[in-house]
C-alpha cells in the first residue's frame, strides 16, 4: 500500500521541530509522499528547504487567500519560485470568505494572479475555498483554470460544488474532517464521486482526523482518511490507496515511488 498525503504544513512550528520522526512515521503508516503548500512568500524558503531535504515531500507555492499581512504575490515572484523541480503547483489559492469582511476585491485580484501564474508555468492549482463557492467557481471558469486544473483541498463544500469542479477540470481532496460524526453530507459526497477524481489529505497540523481528533495532526494519520473512504464505499484500503496516489501522480506530474 502506498499513500499520498496531497496537502499538509510541514514548516509549521507544530511539525518543524519534528521532521525527521515525521518521515519515520510517514514510512511505517505507507505514506510514500506528500505536498507541502506554501501559505506566505515569507515562508516559502522553508517549504522549499523541506522539499529539498526529503525527495518524498513536494512544494507549493502562493499565498493563502485571507493572509493580509506580508508581501503580495505578482505573476513573475509565483512563475520564478516555481521553477524548482520540487515545486509541483500554484497555491495554496482561492477565496475565503468566512473570517473576513467588507471589500474583498483585493482577494480575487490575487486568486486571479495565481491562476495566471499557473496557467504560466504550466503547474496545477490547489484551491482553497470557504463560504466563496460562488465566486471561486467563477473566476476559475472566467479564467479557464480548468486548461490547467488542480484541486479543491479540504473540500467541505456541497454536491453541486463538487461535481462542478470536476466538469471544469479539478480534482476533490477529502481531510480529517471526513472521519467526523457530523460530517453525513461529506460522507455522502465522498461516495457520489468518481473514485479517479479524488485525492486524500490531512491539511496537517490542523484537523486530525479520528481516532487523533484534537491532537496535532501529521501525513502519516491520512491513513484513516483513506481508510473511511473506502469504508464508505465498500472498497478496500489498498484500492483507495492505488488510485488516490495514481490520481496525486496524475495531477501534479510525479512519479512516487521514485521518491518513497
Amino acid at each position: 500500500m502506498l499513500l499520498v498525503d496531497s496537502h499538509c504544513h510541514l514548516d509549521f512550528p507544530e511539525l518543524a521541530a519534528d521532521l525527521p520522526q515525521l518521515i519515520d512515521r510517514m514510512k511505517t503508516a505507507g505514506v510514500g509522499a506528500a505536498l507541502c503548500a506554501g501559505v506566505t512568500l515569507e515562508r516559502f524558503p522553508a517549504v522549499l528547504n523541506i522539499a529539498h531535504r526529503y525527495p518524498n515531500i513536494f512544494a507549493a507555492v502562493g499565498v493563502h487567500p485571507d493572509t493580509q499581512e506580508g508581501a503580495e504575490a505578482d505573476v513573475d515572484t509565483l512563475v520564478r519560485l516555481a521553477s524548482d523541480p520540487q515545486v509541483v503547483a500554484i497555491g495554496e489559492t482561492g477565496l475565503d470568505y468566512y473570517r473576513l469582511e467588507g471589500d474583498l476585491e483585493w482577494q480575487r485580484r490575487r486568486f486571479r494572479t495565481h491562476i495566471e501564474a499557473a496557467r504560466q508555468c504550466h503547474k496545477p492549482l490547489i484551491i482553497h475555498t470557504r463560504a466563496a463557492k460562488a465566486d471561486t467557481l467563477r473566476i476559475l471558469e472566467e479564467e479557464n483554470a480548468g486548461a490547467i486544473g488542480g484541486v479543491f483541498h479540504c473540500f467541505t463544500e456541497d454536491r453541486e460544488t463538487a461535481v462542478k469542479a470536476i466538469e471544469i477540470g479539478f480534482y476533490v481532496s477529502f481531510s480529517g474532517i471526513l472521519t467526523f460524526k457530523n460530517a453525513a453530507s461529506l460522507k455522502e459526497i465522498a461516495v457520489a464521486l468518481p473514485l479517479d477524481r479524488i485525492l486524500v489529505e490531512t491539511d496537517a497540523p490542523y484537523l486530525a482526523p479520528v481516532p487523533h481528533r484534537g491532537k496535532t495532526n501529521e501525513p502519516a494519520f491520512v491513513a484513516h482518511v483513506a481508510a473511511e473512504i473506502a469504508a464508505l464505499r465498500g472498497i478496500s484500503l489498498n484500492a483507495v490507496a492505488e488510485a488516490t496516489t495514481a490520481n496525486f501522480c496524475r495531477l501534479f506530474g510525479v512519479s512516487v515511488s521514485d521518491h518513497a
